[in-house]
């Protein structure tokens, strides 16, 4: 893990166009964004802002047209497919609100899926799965497919495996937009004491104005571009401020995101 103080991730002048018969979509333009060990990043803005985009970005899962992405201190904007795969094995943990659990594995398989790609002993990666599913409240689950668990159940199955292979940044795509607001607070409450408590650097892109409320920092992005990155505020000012708003429509990087984490997976 990276030393205290020190940036966890950093994308400097991130910028990324798409471009189809209908025009093209400014998805990010020239944005600055970092996030140090034990800080909760949240980015928010309108659908359509870029979130989605800027994250895949941040996570090496789409590449910028424009501007560099650092990795701890490893600059991975330029690296090739099988040095990104690496990085992002060892030093990465993805959360998306489709939870992306594979259906005939169990929570405990789902879980230690990072662990075998690795190549960890087993007796080492049965702790490990162990400990993940204890810190997310499951320990009881393991055995459990995902249809057999709840939506807010499959999710902490989904932080479980992001975290089981102690990495340094988790990137979280609208982790709670399909629970309910109960199931939410409790998500939100996990995903904050696993930052705060284990020294990950976590950026989280999200609607919801509680967790806005509990980041340490909220970047908020408008049509692609940065218009503030400054300290929370107040919980109780936060949600009178920012009502809660539908989950954000599929940007266009998202299936590419989620396809290239499953070919890491196979590499």
């Amino acid at each position: 893990m990276s030393r205290a103080g020190a940036t966890a991730l950093r994308g400097e002048g991130l910028t990324r166009t798409f471009r189809s018969a209908a025009g093209e979509v400014h998805a990010c333009v020239e944005v600055d964004l970092d996030a140090r060990p034990g800080e909760l990043v949240v980015v928010t803005g309108p659908s359509g802002a870029g979130k989605t985009t800027l994250l895949n970005l941040l996570g090496t899962l789409d590449r910028p047209d424009a501007g560099r992405v650092w990795v701890g201190e490893t600059e991975v904007t330029a690296l090739d497919e099988d040095a990104l795969a690496e990085i992002r094995r060892r030093d990465l943990g993805f959360v998306f609100q489709s939870f992306g659990l594979i259906p005939v594995l169990s929570a405990a398989e789902n879980v230690e899926l990072p662990l075998r790609i690795a190549r960890t002993d087993p007796a080492e990666r049965d702790a490990r799965v162990a400990e993940a599913l204890r810190l997310v409240g499951l320990a009881d689950h393991a055995a459990q497919r995902p249809a057999e668990l709840s939506g807010g159940q499959q999710q902490r199955v989904g932080i479980a495996r992001a975290i089981v292979a102690e990495p340094r940044v988790l990137i979280a795509d609208e982790p709670t937009a399909q629970l309910d607001s109960r199931t939410a607070a409790a998500v939100m409450d996990l995903i904050v004491d696993l930052v705060h408590t284990r020294g990950i650097a976590a950026v989280v892109a999200t609607h919801d104005p509680i967790l806005r409320a509990r980041a340490d920092r909220v970047a908020e992005l408008h049509d692609g571009r940065l218009i503030a990155a400054d300290a929370a505020e107040p919980a109780s000012d936060a949600a009178a401020a920012q009502p809660a708003e539908p989950a954000a429509p599929t940007q266009p990087a998202e299936p590419a995101a989620e396809g290239r984490l499953r070919r890491d997976r196979r590499r």
